[in-house]
């Protein structure tokens, strides 16, 4: 995603940095995330594949969608080449629940959420200027469902994860996003959200975000600047936004590539530091953000990348899931040409080729 403004068992500390200000904090979000709907039960999953999608996912509104390079409707597009290639029934497809205020509130300040009734400040998070001069409800119903429902895709794919090993949401990885603030086209911080979930309802204390987006994920780095439960393997074009020092901080392997970095030297580097982060770090579950930014022509990432290189990629790291023996959330984020979602979609059946997904549905009997 994008914004043209703006030891060998790992980190053990149990720190979480948005409840710093003590233990009433923390149990404010332990509530909310107790009450929470977004955890679908087993009977409304029978019969259902760990893919995750909903019709709520794409933005349009009167056009304006098409003065940021985002394909705001490439996630429905993912869903279309699945159903009509029969990669999936649509029928399997998991239905998630649009993420509330409360749940939006175990990450996210107060005052940042009260923010967004501003249409100056979605304007600047999403970049599209004319949007500030639209009537709240529209800038609501029109932009800020659509990443809400995104959101309760990824809280909904580590819990499904977990279960059954991987989960993909054909939608999420807003990786600029922290709990204080959004930009590049990032509204709410879905993968903090989806990992302090896991954290408090799943029984895990070990996550790995591995972020392969173009774009340096600064968003989560600062949601965990204190939070050593997370390990935060992120590969990315140095030379383009969001140059934050400070979050670079945050990254335990840092690995920054230049503009025109092709397939050969790019695959190289990942296979040599997935091999790193195994010796590194044991994780409970991954988060994967799988960007397609990286894509050649992609005029925003500059990296030059191919299709078949994508696949490879993605293949990479659910080996590497299956190799640490790690339930494995895969979320899509950026990408800005037409062809992303044609490229994701082929991804996704590769991993079904290869053996590193099954489409087979649970059936209601078996999941009870």
């Amino acid at each position: 995603m994008y914004n043209q403004s703006m030891s060998s068992e790992g980190p053990s500390e149990q720190e979480n940095p948005a409840n710093s200000d003590g233990g009433s904090q923390q149990g404010e979000m332990e509530d909310r995330i107790k009450n929470s709907r977004l955890y679908k039960n087993d009977l409304q999953l029978a019969d259902k594949v760990p893919l995750i999608y909903s019709s709520g996912y794409n933005i349009g509104f009167m056009g304006l969608e098409k003065l940021h390079p985002f394909d705001s409707g490439k996630w429905g597009r993912i869903r279309d080449f699945l159903v009509t290639e029969k990669v999936i029934k649509e029928e399997s497809i998991v239905q998630p629940e649009e993420a509330t205020d409360e749940d939006l509130l175990v990450v996210h300040t107060p005052e940042y959420l009260k923010s967004l009734k501003s249409g100056s400040t979605v304007a600047t998070i999403i970049e599209v200027p004319p949007v500030a001069l639209l009537p709240n409800y529209i800038i609501r119903r029109q932009i800020l469902q659509p990443f809400r429902k995104q959101v309760g895709g990824t809280i909904l794919a580590g819990k499904l994860a977990k279960e059954r090993s991987w989960a993909i949401n054909l939608g999420g990885g807003f990786h600029h996003c922290c709990g204080t603030k959004g930009g590049g086209f990032c509204v709410y911080a879905d993968i903090t959200l989806c990992i302090q979930f896991a954290f408090s309802k799943l029984g895990l204390s070990k996550v790995m975000i591995i972020d392969l987006d173009a774009h340096q994920g600064n968003g989560h780095e600062r949601d965990f600047k204190d939070d050593r439960r997370v390990y935060i393997l992120d590969m990315y074009n140095s030379q383009i936004y969001p140059f934050d020092e400070e979050a670079k901080e945050r990254i335990d392997q840092k690995v920054e590539l230049r503009s025109g970095t092709t397939n050969d030297a790019y695959l190289m580097e990942l296979t040599k530091q997935l091999k790193k982060a195994k010796g590194k770090f044991k994780p409970d579950l991954i988060l994967y953000n799988a960007g397609t930014d990286i894509l050649d022509g992609d005029p925003l990432g500059r990296l030059r990348i191919s299709p078949a290189g994508i696949s490879e990629r993605d293949e990479e790291v659910f080996k590497f899931a299956r190799e640490v023996e790690a339930p494995i959330v895969m979320v899509t984020s950026g990408g800005y040409m037409k062809s992303s979602a044609r490229v994701i979609a082929d991804s996704i059946k590769n991993l079904v080729d290869k053996k590193l997904i099954s489409i087979e549905a649970i059936s209601a009997s078996s999941s009870l």
